[in-house]
């Protein structure tokens, strides 16, 4: 069984969740560059990034999936599903 086909009873605490991966915010010119594990997010202001932030730490599971589901590249089998 993964994390995904737990229910939040079966969950670990936000505690496990916010200590996978590392959280690192660069300050540009313009906005900035929040990088949570591998993956870099750009925010075009700190305010939106801070906002994200604060959303991650309160629900860290379900950000996760979110962001999984916005930034990961579909599977092989995926597109081959919307080829056919």
């Amino acid at each position: 069984m993964n994390q995904a086909e737990l229910t939040p009873v079966e969950r670990p605490g936000n505690h496990y969740f916010l200590q996978e991966y590392k959280i690192e915010i660069e300050f540009c010119s313009r906005g900035c560059v929040v990088r949570v594990g591998c993956k870099s997010i750009p925010f075009e202001s700190a305010e939106e990034a801070m906002a994200k932030i604060n959303e991650y730490v309160k629900n860290p599971y379900e950000m996760q999936q979110y962001w999984r589901e916005l930034l990961d590249p579909p599977h092989k089998s995926e597109l081959t599903k919307t080829e056919s």
